[in-house]
């Protein structure tokens, strides 16, 4: 799949969701912020079929992360002020996000590069994550375990992305 230097539909797609992640924490309404998950999983979804369907960029392979990052975080930042949740309940729901986040800045500092492929674990954290802004949204009794959900899966993740890394660190040697 080739990368291109320059932006790409996927990456226009990926940087939407920074305003949409500023929008979703400061407006109150529960419809509107509904409206905006929606928007925001659309282009999730979006960007990465288009990525793998026409090519992604250097840049996407940066950007999609941090927005999807920067959204969960938004999300869970008005969870959390709700006072519905404890905050070590809002660290489980951003486990697997703030693990990324570390060692993403660990590769940066060490000049490391490192590709970091999808997996399914990572991709069921993020839909986890989705149904559990959607049932707080909804205000449903399900937001609980739903996060709770959220933070056993993002263990699986973690596990199986620290699993995947070594064992490609030791076939090259390093």
């Amino acid at each position: 799949m080739p990368r291109r230097d320059g932006f790409t539909v996927a990456d226009l797609l990926t940087l939407a969701r920074l305003p949409l992640a500023l929008l979703f924490f400061v407006i109150g309404s529960p419809s509107a912020r509904l409206g905006i998950l929606a928007l925001a999983a659309a282009t999730d979804l979006l960007d990465g079929f288009l990525a793998r369907r026409l090519g992604g960029s250097r840049w996407g392979v940066f950007l999609d992360p941090v927005a999807d990052k920067l959204f969960m975080l938004s999300g869970f930042l008005v969870v959390a002020t709700s006072g519905l949740l404890t905050w070590y309940e809002i660290l489980g729901a951003l486990l697997r996000d703030l693990v990324a986040t570390v060692a993403f800045v660990v590769v940066l500092l060490t000049d490391r590069p490192l590709a970091i492929p999808a997996r399914v674990g990572g991709k069921a954290v993020t839909l986890a994550q989705v149904l559990a802004l959607l049932a707080f949204l909804l205000d449903s009794p399900l937001v609980r375990p739903l996060v709770w959900a959220v933070a056993a899966i993002s263990l699986y993740a973690i596990y199986d992305y620290s699993r995947v890394q070594g064992a490609e660190k030791r076939a090259v040697g390093t």
